[in-house]
């Protein structure tokens, strides 16, 4: 790819003299005429600096170009990783923001052999695999329009076939049931030409994403290297999650057209009140994704109708109460298949085994806690809603490590390990904290009380209009459902098919509600032991579902998916 304009010297522009550049260093971060990339080697202290031309310097994508070896606060040059912010350091950040971090590297030891690193491998075999899976998919589509194009076809030399035996009575209901035909063919044109725009859309990108990896693997630092995989990580995941959620859905579903013929045409004067009917069948597509990492994209087994989930009675939380009782407001249940609740008259975050012997306390706090998740790397969050504050715990530490004040209450609090959204009922909005560097971003107008993210989607309850919602992260509203078997709607969480599950207190049930949000029905009620729901979690990987309610009996109980 050529530069769009020429660069010039970046040393010779500093004594205003214009000269073009003929390559670029990667370590100083400046462009170099000919006679200053002849000093450039010959300085002892930039002779093993690596160069590469100012045209393959071009050919990087843009956030490659973007990533600098010097820090932008100090202007000096990384040498340290802090492995708690996950980011490069100066020797300046250690007295500066990173004063109090405990886990600084040397930035060498991080960058070694990153090029050559399972991850740049990994990366590169999940772009090649997207872009595959976009042109198998876009193929597909391309056949179905063709298909449908040809089944509109037959259908039509049918309808007229039998024209030609009946007289002129019949030419109202032979408009009418082609002009049923193309409506549902314009309809379904309309569907997979759009998904098709969208699927060649990705695509391009894909493409992109894959001739600038290459670019990547041979002319970036080690340093750009390692900050573009996160980058291209992101992308290609939210790739695979895309592929994964249409193949899922019923987009991609074989769409196919019948005209069915009246049988009594022969008495068509007498009898006969319509020429026909246009179906459309489904059938699955036949589209078979590459394999992929265990966190990206699979093929997956059917999916279950809400009519088919029926969960059985696995065990109950085994607890010892104590004088004043206890409330088990939320639950989570860990990797390891732990489960862990949120205490709210003892103030405590307590651990079980998902067989419901209890382990331990993990930690007792001094205010009231309001709701518990998972965050990632043995860490949890727990919101304290009239404390108005969030903390991160260490679960095998037993301490907090990190405390967040607000200006408002704090209710539900959920977590994909990237970001952390905390829900604040009281102004009817939300926090998107970034687990990174712990910057936060309020979105506006979002009413909910418990919350729970799957697929990059936020999903919650609101407890007074007893209704379920979802939204995108950005804020944007997906849907929103209600139906008379969802009361006070507490708890939320999905399990690994996109069905929603949620604890209704005052209905006494667990109600499930289907991806598409067109349906649900109440799979738990008061003769499984469901008496006012509070939260309820679910662990994917065993099937297991954890229900805690408020009674004087049983507090949480476990069942099977």
């Amino acid at each position: 790819m050529a530069s769009p304009s020429k660069d010039f010297c970046t040393l010779c522009k500093e004594d205003n003299v214009t000269t073009d550049a003929v390559t670029w260093c990667t370590e100083c971060d400046v462009f170099l005429c000919v006679e200053c990339e002849k000093h450039h080697k010959r300085s002892q202290t930039s002779k093993d600096h690596k160069t590469i031309s100012a045209e393959n310097y071009h050919e990087l994508p843009s956030f490659i170009k973007a990533t600098s070896n010097l820090c932008k606060i100090h202007g000096k040059k990384f040498e340290l990783y802090c492995s708690f912010h996950a980011c490069a350091c100066c020797v300046h950040c250690t007295t500066d923001k990173h004063k109090s971090c405990q886990t600084m590297k040397p930035l060498s030891e991080i960058l070694k052999q990153v090029k050559s690193s399972a991850a740049v491998r990994l990366l590169e075999k999940d772009v090649k695999d997207l872009n595959e899976n976009f042109d198998d998919i876009m193929e597909y589509l391309r056949n179905r329009i063709s298909t449908n194009a040809k089944q509109k076809t037959e259908a039509i030399q049918s309808i007229r076939l039998m024209r030609k035996s009946i007289d002129d009575h019949l030419n109202k209901l032979e408009q009418q049931l082609l002009k049923d035909l193309e409506t549902e063919h314009s309809k379904l044109k309309f569907k997979m030409e759009t998904l098709l725009r969208e699927a060649d859309k990705r695509a391009k990108q894909i493409r992109k994403l894959q001739n600038e990896f290459s670019n990547m693997t041979k002319y970036a630092t080690e340093l750009q290297t390692y900050v573009c995989l996160t980058e291209i990580e992101k992308i290609t995941s939210k790739e695979a999650n895309y592929i994964e959620y249409i193949k899922r859905g019923p987009d991609l579903n074989e769409l196919n057209f019948h005209v069915t013929m009246s049988p009594t045409l022969a008495s068509i004067l007498r009898d006969v009140e319509s020429f026909g009917k246009i179906t459309v069948d489904t059938r699955p597509c036949n589209v078979v994704a590459n394999a992929g990492r265990t966190d990206q994209a699979q093929h997956l087994p059917p999916i279950p109708t809400i009519g088919q989930i029926k969960p059985s009675f696995s065990n109950t939380l085994k607890v010892l109460h104590y004088v004043g009782g206890m409330l088990f407001v939320d639950s989570c249940i860990l990797s390891d298949g732990n489960c862990v609740v949120l205490d709210a008259v003892r103030k405590s975050l307590l651990m079980f085994r998902n067989d419901g012997t209890f382990i331990s306390c993990i930690l007792s706090f001094k205010k009231k806690p309001t709701s518990v998740c998972f965050v990632k790397n043995g860490t949890m969050a727990v919101s304290f809603y009239k404390s108005c504050a969030v903390a991160l715990v260490d679960i095998e530490q037993s301490k907090v490590i990190r405390d967040f004040e607000f200006s408002h209450p704090c209710g539900g609090i959920s977590s994909d390990g990237q970001v952390m959204v905390i829900a604040k009922p009281t102004t009817k909005n939300f926090i998107v904290m970034n687990l990174q560097d712990y910057s936060t971003k309020k979105l506006r107008g979002i009413n909910l009380h418990h919350i729970s993210m799957f697929m990059g989607n936020i999903y919650g309850t609101n407890l007074w209009k007893n209704t379920v919602s979802c939204y995108k992260l950005c804020g944007e509203m997906l849907w929103t459902y209600k139906s008379q078997d969802i009361d006070k709607p507490l708890g939320i969480a999905l399990d690994k098919n996109g069905f929603i599950y949620v604890a209704c207190r005052n209905s006494n049930n667990i109600v499930v509600v289907a991806p598409d949000d067109k349906s649900s029905r109440a799979v738990l009620n008061q003769d499984n032991g469901i008496m006012n729901p509070r939260s309820i979690s679910i662990d994917n990987e065993s099937g297991i579902m954890l229900v805690t309610s408020q009674t004087d009996g049983v507090d949480a109980l476990l069942f099977k998916l």
